[in-house]
């Protein structure tokens, strides 16, 4: 473990252990995101393994690739073990406007068949209004090639944005997965044989592609790939109780009570942020965990410079929260914490001339605590992700990334680079750009970079 980021613990009541050895890439936004991981998918010799929770089936892959689908076609003719692991709504179609998943219909299953789509698929349903949520890839599994994905980005075409935001008639989505190689890539396979091996609709005839004969179990891991790096990296995730039972341990590792359900995501989460003593980072899709906010404002209070990036259009569960009385004390929280001169709370737009601003969607889910921990992965910070969904996250300890990761996502919100500031004048230099885009927000001017300032206290109204 990195010196620099010995004072954030990793999680101690999970699956999976923290993994030294491993080389870590984080990609920023869809269009980079996806053409990584459709290089990788082409590379592969033995097997392309991943989870899907939202996806348009016709929304193109960088560089004229086609759809995911036709991505996933072309390396199952190749001769490779291809699976996808793909989330069903048991609600009716319609329920959530503008969620679009593959649920496995016959309507979709009529469109594999003409295909002669040869991947092979199972269907998991989650009861409860929740989303089975992770977003990952393990190319290669078990052998020593083997490279896994974790992230928020789902293969839709708003989401598949290039740096720089241009103009799209669908808008645009800043998002960020990390690549892994190394020992920790054990733990994304685990992860996927758990879910494949006791998927929900499984048996039904419904319930696999083609059929269930097929489309059979998994093997667990039986190694950890060699150290390709020297980042430790953690696998975290949301598991509601009752969904998995059987108590595989990881590869070294004690075995894990599923059965009752994991919120190692959730575990880490507060830890980190108890832990940041100078700075802490967070993009994500909406600030709605009373648990997190509370230790966002004990940071404060510590003296720790806090930016959190959130879309400028609040998500509708949020706003619909804000209008409800049990949820006053939370907002009221909330707002408090715009007293803090060392609290950023800021979105990202960008300008288009005359006064027009095209707002960016931020679903990146992202936490960075002194430039020396991060985590990157499908879990929002929101009670429904750290206790209901299933999420999957990858942390790691290693300064010289996590500094990285940050400059990185600062110089996406500033447009430009901060590598030759320190880290609290990086931060002091955000808040004073998102302060001054609010204001000529108001003048209908053009902005300097993306990110504008909100106010904690209004925001979602």
């Amino acid at each position: 473990m990195s010196r620099d980021a010995a004072h954030v613990p990793p999680s101690a009541r999970g699956t999976y252990p923290l993994r030294e050895g491993n080389a870590v890439r984080a990609l920023v936004d869809g269009e980079p995101a996806f053409r990584r991981i459709c290089e990788a998918l082409e590379q592969a010799r033995h097997s392309a393994w991943l989870t899907v929770a939202f996806i348009e089936r016709d929304a193109p892959m960088p560089d004229g690739r086609g759809s995911l689908f036709d991505v996933l076609d072309r390396a199952a003719r190749r001769g490779l073990d291809v699976r996808a692991l793909f989330w069903r709504d048991p609600r009716p179609v319609g329920t959530e406007p503008g969620w679009t998943h593959f649920g496995g219909g016959e309507e979709e299953r009529a469109w594999l068949r003409e295909r002669d789509s040869r991947f092979l698929a199972r269907w998991d349903r989650l009861d409860g209004g929740f989303c089975h949520h992770q977003k990952s890839f393990i190319v290669d599994a078990g052998e020593a090639s083997e490279v896994a994905f974790v992230g928020g980005t789902n293969p839709t075409r708003q989401s598949l944005s290039a740096p720089g935001y241009p103009a799209r008639p669908e808008g645009n989505a800043h998002d960020v997965y990390l690549e892994l190689c190394g020992p920790s890539a054990a733990d994304v396979h685990h992860n996927f044989a758990q879910r494949w091996n006791e998927a929900s609709d499984r048996d039904r005839e419904d319930g696999s592609w083609p059929d269930p004969g097929s489309a059979g179990d998994l093997e667990y891991p039986r190694f950890l790939p060699p150290a390709a790096g020297r980042v430790p990296v953690q696998i975290t995730r949301t598991v509601a109780a009752g969904r998995y039972r059987r108590e595989v341990p990881a590869i070294g590792h004690k075995p894990f009570p599923i059965a009752d359900g994991e919120a190692s995501a959730l575990e880490q989460y507060v830890s980190a942020v108890a832990s940041a003593e100078r700075t802490l980072y967070l993009e994500n899709q909406t600030i709605a965990s009373p648990i997190v906010v509370d230790e966002i404002e004990r940071a404060l209070v510590r003296g720790v410079q806090v930016a959190f990036l959130v879309p400028g259009r609040a998500h509708p569960a949020f706003a619909a929260a804000r209008r409800t009385p049990r949820f006053a004390a939370f907002f009221a929280k909330l707002a408090s914490l715009g007293r803090f001169e060392g609290f950023t709370l800021a979105a990202i737009a960008a300008s288009r001339g005359d006064g027009r601003y095209d707002e960016v969607s931020v679903h990146a889910k992202v936490a960075i605590v002194d430039d020396a921990w991060a985590t990157v992965g499908s879990t929002n910070v929101a009670e429904r992700s750290f206790r209901h969904d299933t999420e999957l996250n990858a942390s790691f300890w290693h300064a010289p990334t996590a500094r990285a990761l940050r400059e990185a996502l600062f110089e996406n919100a500033l447009a430009r680079p901060v590598a030759d500031l320190s880290e609290r004048d990086a931060f002091a230099l955000y808040r004073e750009t998102a302060l001054a885009n609010r204001d000529r927000r108001t003048l209908w001017q053009e902005l300097q970079g993306l990110a504008y300032a909100i106010d904690p206290a209004d925001y979602g109204a």
